[in-house]
């Protein structure tokens, strides 16, 4: 188990403090596991409802990230996915509640239910003003009228709603109106894809196969309603939304607030992709999505999973999800877009340079493209090896997707006027090839490019400027220099011998001494001490090593120079 905890037994105490003490505005209560508002004092003076909520840790944000003005009084938290206890509770009811009375805002587990409730039921005996309202928002499980449905990441919106309630100074009754009128509508559903481990047990509490995702499962790693296998994200979506539809009775023309919530160990990325398919599915479905919420409201641990919550909404509800709050966990809510609005792209001016009428070669220019490309591809395997030893292991992968991207782009190349096609190139590659390789691959082709278009380009002296405005342009865009073991130590000597070709030497010629020079150079790389990219941090473990990006130079260059010797 790699978890950053001091203690398994004092996890819960060391997060609370940590929470406290990085928000000024909150209190812990001595003695028990309370978050609460520093004012809770002015709060009561004022006539406001206290809202208290809570439950075991290991859910965080929640409950301790939505204790602020606008949202929760306080949050009572118990050990990992345990109920806190009667005694914590009841403190927090006594300590904090002031003349307009409490609502308890509990999901609907056996052990929050009991442990709230009796706490409830003393302090109504003490003379509190006591209500409570327990929230089943999980349709995975059929209601049966028994247990009933599970309370899961749906029940923060309850909290939002019942807080911007009580913050505006509502009764009792009239607060637990807005929370039940929420909860009533709420509707919400997972899917884990992985377990997750409570610190005290150090092992996961539940095993999934690596092509397994178990649907409907609880917040502490409960069983869900089946397994399946992983498919691709909008099947899997699908199967939450359906159920959610049908559970929630939910027609066409309503309105809603969508939920997609992080279990906490989801990326990002993946959460917006989850996002993506529940909007276009309540589209789909006739719901106006009024606003999203897109982030880590309530988890499980570390669970990599999601899960998804709609919310049957109307003027009033909606005007409390958007009220004002100081709770640190709340995200405001987007507003959705109606369609996906596409603004085209201004594209960059570029210079065609000398017409047809002078440049004859343009069959030999694209049989060159051809040849690097195909090249480039037969090596992929080799560049990942050498970049694996010294980088981190792109080179090839990236190289072989920008040849690609050429290749796709051949039919669209003006190759009769080359100076603009190798600024189409530069363009290619900038969409397409990522990591190191990218910008300076791109400002290779676009400076070459550029320098040619005012130039006479059937003359060799005009390639040569050509190549040499290139090696510049990778100069200044990387910072880097000859020596320092990076693609120019096999672009620059290559520049070299273009510069110093031998009078009469056609282009094939030329283009093989040059070619030579940047198998030379790159071979030389294997005594440089990396200075630039990811090989840096080696140091003197790079020697010996041939550095990928000159190779790949080399190799390419000495395909041009083939193609040319063929025509």
């Amino acid at each position: 188990m790699k978890k950053l905890i001091n203690d398994a037994l004092t996890v819960v105490d060391d997060m609370l403090e940590g929470v406290a003490l990085a928000n000024r505005d909150l209190i812990l209560l001595q003695g028990e596991n309370i978050v609460a508002r520093r004012d809770f004092a002015a709060l009561g003076a004022a006539g406001k409802v206290v809202l208290i909520s809570g439950g075991g840790a290991g859910h965080e944000p929640a409950h301790a990230g939505y204790v602020g003005q606008g949202l929760l009084t306080a949050a009572v938290v118990g050990a990992v996915f345990t109920s806190p206890s009667v005694d914590a509770v009841l403190s927090a009811i006594m300590t904090l509640t002031g003349p307009a009375g409490v609502l308890l805002i509990v999901k609907n587990y056996t052990g929050d239910r009991l442990n709230f409730g009796l706490a409830a039921e003393l302090a109504r005996s003490a003379g509190v003003a006591v209500e409570m309202i327990v929230v089943g928002d999980d349709v995975a499980l059929d209601d049966n009228g028994t247990v009933g449905r599970r309370g899961i990441a749906g029940t923060v919106l309850v909290h939002k709603v019942a807080g911007a309630a009580a913050e505006a100074g509502l009764p009792l009754a009239e607060v637990k109106a807005a929370a039940e009128r929420a909860a009533t509508g709420l509707f919400s559903m997972g899917l884990g894809l992985s377990a997750c481990t409570v610190p005290a047990a150090g092992t996961p509490g539940f095993t999934l196969g690596d092509n397994e995702v178990e649907y409907g499962l609880g917040i502490h790693g409960e069983n869900g309603v089946r397994r399946g296998p992983v498919e691709p994200a909008d099947n899997m979506v699908h199967v939450l939304l359906e159920r959610i539809f049908s559970q929630g009775q939910l027609l066409p023309g309503e309105r809603v607030v969508a939920m997609i919530n992080n279990l906490g160990g989801t990326a990002v990325q993946e959460l917006d992709i989850v996002a993506r398919h529940v909007l276009a599915g309540c589209v789909t479905h006739g719901l106006k999505v009024e606003a999203v919420l897109v982030g880590t409201f309530l988890t499980a641990l570390e669970m990599a999973g999601c899960s998804v919550t709609l919310l049957r909404v109307d003027d009033a509800t909606l005007a409390r999800l958007r009220a004002p709050t100081c709770a640190t966990a709340w995200h405001p809510l987007q507003s959705p877009a109606t369609d996906l609005s596409r603004q085209p792209c201004a594209a960059l001016p570029v210079s065609a340079g000398p017409s047809g009428a002078s440049w004859r070669k343009a069959a030999t220019f694209k049989a060159a493209l051809v040849a690097v490309c195909a090249i480039l591809k037969e090596h992929e395997s080799h560049l990942t090896e050498l970049d694996s030893v010294v980088g981190d292991g792109d080179l090839g992968t990236s190289l072989a997707r920008g040849a690609v991207a050429i290749e796709r782009a051949l039919d669209t190349l003006d190759c009769d006027h080359p100076a603009l096609a190798l600024q189409q190139i530069s363009a290619v590659l900038r969409r397409s090839l990522g990591g190191t390789s990218g910008p300076l691959y791109a400002i290779f082709t676009f400076s070459a490019g550029a320098s040619l278009a005012g130039a006479e380009v059937t003359q060799l002296a005009s390639w040569s400027r050509a190549f040499q405005a290139g090696c510049e342009g990778v100069m200044k865009l990387g910072g880097a220099k000859a020596g320092e073991r990076t693609m120019l130590d096999a672009l620059l000597p290559a520049a070299h011998a273009l510069r110093n070709r031998e009078k009469g030497a056609g282009a094939g010629e030329c283009a093989l001494l040059a070619a030579s020079a940047a198998l030379q150079g790159a071979a030389q790389t294997k005594q440089m001490l990396p200075r630039k990219g990811r090989s840096s941090y080696l140091g003197e473990r790079a020697l010996g090593h041939v550095d990928p990006g000159a190779f790949a130079v080399g190799l390419w260059m000495m395909t041009v120079a083939n193609a040319l010797n063929r025509f």
